[in-house]
């Protein structure tokens, strides 16, 4: 039996009185009042132990009922559950399933450009931080060549922002897209127009930037994410939309959550240590600190 054809069945045996009003009313009730039933099995299992022997009938019981409340609600709303069940579990691979990018085929998104437009396979960027008057700067440069400008914090309060340029790098590794640090490299890619304008133009480098601010802004209310392994879905859901027309949308809501994880691993011991060396490798899908 699939989702489609229980579900119609389920709809025939629900018994419509005066009482029910709109209809809905009693199936989303009855949701609450069987997962009580089933909690309250689970109950009896913790007191009793091995002594409570239809355990896994009663749990398949109401399990059962909670089936047939859930395909009931569907119904009532006009929704069709086996689309439900398909869209559930393509929501799970997309938040949890990290993909290989090199075995799916994906490597990276300027694989097939000249190679003066491709993103470095491995670099080393050498992070150091200077003060100059009263304000606190950082630096980066690659083979001794500074990237990018002189980066403060933009803010009242020290908070280490200076240092975002560590993302940029982490979305470039873990995920092969970074139109910031294409654009600091100077690797955009004119030999294609339209993806010099709509993937490494102004909007692309402005929606990234978005992300990280975005992201630093969570990450404040969550000890910058130390000790933090997963992040939160609508956080993840939000970047997802943000970027929604470009190429790194093929990535995974998983993908993003190593990148940014992994971004903060490396941004807390620069800015713990104001500054060192970053190793940066694509083929890897990895960033990793090296302290000067």
């Amino acid at each position: 039996m699939d989702f489609r054809e229980y579900q119609e069945q389920a709809q025939e045996t629900y018994q419509v009185t005066s009482k029910t009003g709109n209809g809905i009313t009693i199936p989303l009730m009855g949701l609450v009042g069987e997962a009580g039933e089933l909690l309250s099995e689970y109950k009896k299992y913790l007191r009793d132990g091995e002594a409570h022997k239809l355990f896994k009938e009663r749990v398949a019981e109401e399990l059962g009922d909670l089936l047939w409340y859930i395909a009931n609600v569907s119904s009532k709303f006009e929704l069709n559950l086996e689309q439900i069940a398909e869209g559930n579990l393509k929501k799970c691979r997309d938040r949890w399933g990290w993909k290989n990018l090199v075995q799916t085929g994906v490597y990276i998104f300027d694989n097939n450009f000249p190679e003066h437009e491709r993103l470095p396979r491995q670099f080393e960027v050498e992070i150091t931080e200077i003060s100059e008057n009263t304000s606190v700067k950082m630096k980066a440069f690659i083979n001794g060549k500074q990237i990018g400008n002189d980066l403060t914090d933009n803010s009242y309060s020290s908070d280490g922002y200076r240092f975002h340029d560590i993302f940029h790098l982490s979305y470039a590794a873990v995920l092969g897209w970074s139109p910031v640090i294409r654009s600091n490299l100077k690797l955009k890619r004119k030999s294609d127009s339209g993806i010099d304008e709509v993937e490494d133009g102004g909007r692309a480098i402005a929606i990234e930037e978005g992300i990280s601010a975005l992201v630093f802004s969570y990450t404040k209310d969550h000890q910058f994410l130390e000790a933090v392994s997963t992040l939160d879905y609508q956080l993840l859901k939000t970047i997802k939309n943000m970027t929604s027309h470009l190429e790194v949308s093929q990535c995974s809501l998983g993908d993003w959550e190593k990148a940014i994880l992994s971004g903060y691993e490396v941004w807390r011991q620069v800015e713990k240590n104001r500054g060192g060396k970053v190793v940066v490798d694509l083929d890897e899908r990895s960033i990793i600190y090296q302290f000067n």
